[in-house]
């Protein structure tokens, strides 16, 4: 079993993942595959990180090449090829390897690159604005003052590395297993909901 996790910025879905994973007595995976890639690689670890969940601005290589061409390896990993997909690519061999054990993966497109596996759980994570203000002020201590435009600037890179990389549309319920508006019930419940989904689906 699998379980994936895609999120809104602010609602929490890092924290629901953790939690999930602890109580499962599973490996969580978030940050974690930036340095796995790196590992891999040779690439330094900060270099991965400023191009992370962030589809390639390389207009003209999308363009002769395309992400489902990049996608499918079949090119390789070339110097010639931006770091965004470098990334993505690796990431994509590291979800494929490290899912032979149970997990927690968060992101990454993770549900796209696991989309022919029945074990494979996809979640989304979401909340109204005003509980993720609060959160992002709260957790990642973001200024109040300039929490909406970062919400705001973070959904649309995740939004736009997901259409890019997957098929289908980031944030629509039909992509999903379970959509959980995690401003209503706060990580704890959703952790627990989680559970009574995997139990209901007979995962664990």
């Amino acid at each position: 079993m699998v379980v994936t996790i895609a999120r809104q910025y602010g609602s929490g879905g890092r924290e629901i993942g953790k939690r999930l994973a602890e109580n499962l007595g599973i490996q969580f995976y978030d940050r974690e595959l930036i340095n796995l890639a790196a590992k891999e690689s040779g690439i330094s670890p900060e270099i991965f990180q400023k191009v992370d969940e962030k589809a390639t601005n390389s207009l003209l290589y999308s363009l002769s090449v395309g992400a489902a061409a990049t996608i499918g390896s079949n090119y390789g990993i070339s110097p010639q090829m931006p770091m965004n997909d470098r990334l993505f690519l690796l990431q994509h061999d590291i979800i494929k390897k490290i899912s032979v054990e149970p997990c927690v993966i968060v992101g990454r497109c993770a549900d796209y690159v696991l989309s022919d596996r029945v074990d494979c759980i996809k979640l989304f994570i979401y909340a109204d604005m005003a509980k993720r203000i609060k959160y992002v002020t709260d957790v990642y201590k973001v200024p109040r003052d300039k929490a909406q435009g970062v919400i705001q600037r973070m959904d649309k890179a995740r939004a736009n590395y997901y259409n890019y990389y997957a098929t289908g549309k980031w944030g629509d319920p039909s992509n999903y297993n379970l959509c959980i508006n995690s401003g209503e019930l706060g990580v704890s419940r959703c952790v627990e909901l989680i559970e009574f989904y995997l139990r209901q689906r007979g995962m664990i």
